[in-house]
């Protein structure tokens, strides 16, 4: 499929408009609509609808947006690497891949740390889940990658050294007017009646366990398809969340956490290929145990005990 179409595609969801995202475009409302109908007809499904201000994209639509745009971010990250090949820019950039809860805190302030050791270093960062991004070192599409191992945990791989930078514990993210809020600690069986929401597995499976060994159920009601959308179905009061309690330092105004009492818990693991290490791949580590260990409250520092993921 021709990129130039996927870039029109995104850019009319994120306009909300045909004439806009074609004059963004410089092309023809025409031109647009023509490009949208045709990939329609590659994939067989509508990606479109319209509404009384404009169009938006179908269900289908939007899973094709996120795929397409980080398919450009990509396309747009190589061809500045061939440019700066051509232009004698030979410095390699350190490409970093986080989970969204981690890409949201602690990674951008470790970013920080080592820009200020690093000056004009050149770099990336790719949100993405634990097993995805695992995978990517030893391919080496990532230098650095900020993984957990909720379930179904990571893969052994040879290839790649894993540094343990702490346990997280999970906490339970609340609208701001929730009657726990301002609590320090519940029990999960205080929480046994509510809506829960959830955007993984494993998340899911943490809070399923932990409810399970309190002889109790927790209603996961609700999808929602990224964390963002998971906070905001919190805030608005649909339900409450599991939450990383890293993330707690970034979350909207509206949004509140309370601890569990014996919480669950995971490891957080910065991964790096064993040959060929970035130059920068083990300063980046120390600024990412600096910036961990400053956003938790204090518990173990030690790893559990790992076990092979299933295959």
């Amino acid at each position: 499929m021709d990129l130039t179409v996927w870039r029109a595609f995104v850019t009319v969801c994120r306009l909300g408009s045909l004439s806009a995202a074609a004059a963004e475009l410089n092309h023809t409302q025409s031109a647009v609509s023509r490009q949208v109908t045709n990939l329609e007809r590659q994939l067989g499904v509508p990606l479109l609808e319209r509404h009384a201000r404009g169009v938006r994209p179908t269900p289908a639509g939007e899973v094709f947006r996120r795929h397409a745009l980080a398919t450009l971010d990509e396309a747009d990250r190589a061809v500045r690497a061939v440019r700066d090949v051509r232009d004698g820019v030979c410095e390699r950039p350190l490409a970093v891949g986080a989970t969204p809860s981690l890409a949201a805190g602690i990674v951008p302030e470790a970013l920080q740390g080592l820009l200020r050791q690093a000056g004009s270093l050149r770099w990336s960062l790719l949100p993405g889940l634990s097993a995805q991004l695992h995978d990517r070192v030893p391919a080496g599409d990532l230098d650095v990658a900020v993984v957990t191992d909720a379930p179904p945990g990571l893969p052994h791989d040879p290839r790649v050294e894993r540094r343990f930078l702490g346990l997280d514990e999970m906490v339970v993210a609340l609208p701001a007017g929730h009657p726990q809020a301002g609590q320090r600690a519940v029990h999960i069986e205080a929480l046994a009646d509510q809506t829960w929401v959830e955007d993984n597995d494993g998340s899911a499976a943490l809070l399923r366990q932990h409810a399970a060994r309190a002889a109790v159920g927790a209603r996961i009601d609700l999808t929602a398809a990224d964390l963002p959308g998971k906070l905001a179905l919190v805030a608005t009061g649909h339900a409450i969340a599991l939450i990383p309690g890293v993330l707690a330092r970034a979350l909207r105004a509206d949004v509140t956490t309370v601890g569990l009492v014996d919480p669950p818990t995971r490891g957080i693991y910065a991964v790096t290929a064993r040959r060929d290490p970035h130059p920068w791949a083990a300063a980046l580590l120390d600024q990412l145990a600096t910036a961990f260990a400053a956003a938790r409250p204090a518990h173990a520092t030690r790893p559990r005990q790992e076990h092979p993921a299933p295959a």
